[in-house]
């Protein structure tokens, strides 16, 4: 089979992984990132068993496995400790086949960039428009003008997408979701179980990653736009009454680490991720809360589900891209209505007797049923080439 020259606009965890499934189906792959450095915000990620099964399938799941940390246990709690709701391990790896592993998303970046070509990553490229119907993709790099053409394009460039906003100009931009979101990671010395903790109107989630560092976030309900001069000292008046080790873990943090982004989601599903020969994943084509944990493993899904469509080659793009659109735009976007819904009965939930009345349900549910509810996002297996 000939191969095809693919260009992927974006070189985040979505469009390395695009750029692998392609690679790996024979096409020739070239990686546009505005960024001068290739790299990954420095935050962690918990990975469930479909971002684990499409690393698999992008033969980078032993190596994904072993940087990362596997758990062994995880739940939800409420602020003083008391556990809401408790999934152990072993009942995880029966439903599922495999329990979740924490990694800092810069690892799986840097796994990512090491199984591609040494040529494939073009830094310092802003793309400023695209052609669906010829795949020319213009874009400027050390200040000149330059146009390259694929016969393939793939829009991986994000919750401020330019292929979306080229593509759809006519799409309301991306709308805030009303939280507002600390991040962090640190090294930590005790062992501790992953764990999403709810307030009223606030969260906090822990994930233990691989040597001996833990991802920790805390999200509130908050107006837009905000701003901290210490971002730890932001999070322990809001956090610092909770239970331990929360207090502590922010108080070990250095106030440089904390990030604070505003959480933001399509809230208008596109009607199509494909126009032409352009094909959009991840957050361009379906950004979402992240209360069900699933933005990194849709976008994972997405390229491993768009390489196994273009298998076929250059010739049969525009079916493919039609297939591709088929199986992920059902898919994701439901995903992306339920965690919309998760954040309003957990995080954003307020209202005191509501609270209660939660905790109360979710303590009397059995944890196989919580699991069951969670393997329906979770359970999914890559299409055949």
């Amino acid at each position: 089979m000939t191969s095809g020259r693919a260009i992927v606009v974006g070189g985040g965890i979505g469009g390395l992984a695009a750029a692998l499934a392609l690679h790996r189906h024979g096409w020739r792959v070239s990686v546009l990132e505005r960024t001068a450095e290739p790299r990954e915000i420095g935050a962690g990620l918990s990975l469930t068993a479909n971002g684990l099964r499409a690393l698999d399938a992008l033969d980078l799941g032993v190596a994904v496995r072993a940087h990362g940390r596997t758990d062994t246990a995880g739940g939800l709690r409420d602020r003083s400790g008391r556990w809401l709701s408790r999934v152990p391990a072993a009942e995880l790896e029966r439903t599922l086949g495999t329990s979740a592993v924490g990694i800092h998303r810069a690892e799986l970046h840097a796994l990512l960039r090491a199984a591609l070509p040494a040529d494939t990553l073009v830094t310092g490229a802003r793309v400023t428009d695209v052609e669906p119907a010829t795949g020319d993709v213009h874009y400027r790099a050390a200040g000149s003008a330059a146009t390259v053409r694929g016969d393939l394009v793939v829009g991986a460039d994000g919750l401020r997408s330019v292929l979306r906003t080229r593509l759809w100009p006519d799409l309301p931009p991306p709308l805030y979701a009303g939280s507002t979101a600390w991040r962090a990671v640190l090294a930590w010395p005790h062992p501790l179980p992953t764990a999403v903790t709810w307030g009223p109107g606030a969260e906090f989630g822990i994930v233990p990653m691989g040597d001996g560092r833990i991802y920790w976030y805390g999200a509130v309900t908050a107006p837009p736009g905000g701003r901290d001069t210490d971002g730890r000292r932001a999070v322990l008046d809001r956090f610092g009454s909770w239970h331990d080790p929360i207090p502590a873990l922010v108080a070990a943090t250095p106030t440089e680490a904390v990030l604070r982004h505003d959480i933001q989601h399509l809230a208008t599903p596109l009607p199509s991720y494909v126009r032409g020969r352009v094909a959009l994943l991840g957050d361009a084509a379906h950004a979402m809360t992240p209360n069900l944990g699933q933005g990194a493993q849709l976008a994972l899904e997405d390229a491993v589900t768009l390489g196994a469509a273009c298998a076929t080659g250059p010739a049969h793009v525009s079916s493919a891209l039609a297939a591709y659109d088929r199986q992920r735009r059902p898919r994701t976007q439901e995903v992306a209505r339920a965690s919309l819904r998760a954040g309003r009965y957990g995080q954003q939930l307020r209202n005191p007797l509501a609270v209660a009345a939660r905790d109360t349900v979710l303590r009397l549910t059995p944890a196989r049923m919580a699991l069951r509810a969670m393997a329906r996002y979770a359970d999914w297996t890559p299409p055949p080439a």
